[in-house]
């Protein structure tokens, strides 16, 4: 058998177990506000939302709304509906598209900072954690230590177990691990978190909706 052959039955057989290993390629978005753009690689370990956040944003769905809710060193939520064409002032973020997504829970994806995921009711009224159709909130967080995250997480009673990288990126990135295994979080930022800083420094009302409206467009790109 040639070498050039040889070549093409190895790449062949490549091809053959990513595809039986269901292996697929990340998807990434570019969310643009005019603090600038934020790039977002979406988990394919959540694949019910990654996919219905595709759809969405190939709808133009999230074209023109509002983060509407903005905390600084908690994070930046949008995607609801109802902020696009929002009167100032106006109270949101009870938008949706009428169904709810099922956890997707994963102890390998942690709200540490830079982290896109799932805004939803809350325990009282939604029992199984199911996200947001649409609503989703990007992590800024502080940082934790040590006693902090121990801590945390044995509030999870088991839960999670937090690896030593995970306690590192909480100790030096900082994020939000009170949050962990109780809202789906399915990507990450991967470029702009300067902006993400921006963004939640804004000034925003006693509902901690930005004074000035923060806009975004979201769109898939390769």
């Amino acid at each position: 058998m040639s070498k050039k052959i040889l070549f093409s039955v190895l790449v062949l057989s490549l091809m053959s177990f990513s595809l039986f290993k269901g292996e697929k390629k990340e998807t990434k978005v570019l969310l643009s506000t005019e603090y600038g753009n934020i790039k977002i690689k979406l988990f394919n370990e959540t694949p019910q939302h990654r996919d219905n956040f595709i759809k969405l944003v190939k709808e133009g769905f999230y074209n023109e709304t509002l983060f509407h809710r903005v905390i600084k060193d908690f994070m930046i939520q949008g995607g609801d509906p109802d902020s696009k064409n929002a009167q100032k002032g106006e109270s949101l973020g009870e938008g949706d598209v009428g169904y709810t997504i099922p956890a997707e829970f994963n102890t390998n994806l942690i709200h540490k900072k830079g982290a896109l995921a799932a805004a939803r009711q809350p325990d009282n009224v939604n029992p199984q954690k199911r996200s947001s159709g649409c609503q989703f909130y990007i992590v800024q967080g502080r940082k934790f230590t040590t006693e902090e995250i121990e801590k945390i997480e044995k509030s999870k009673e088991g839960r999670i177990k937090y690896t030593d990288e995970q306690y590192k990126a909480y100790q030096t990135i900082g994020g939000y691990p009170p949050l962990d295994m109780d809202y789906t979080v399915f990507g990450e930022v991967i470029e702009g978190l300067d902006v993400v800083d921006k963004i939640a420094a804004v000034k925003r009302d006693r509902k901690n909706r930005p004074i000035e409206d923060v806009k975004m467009t979201i769109k898939i790109i390769k």
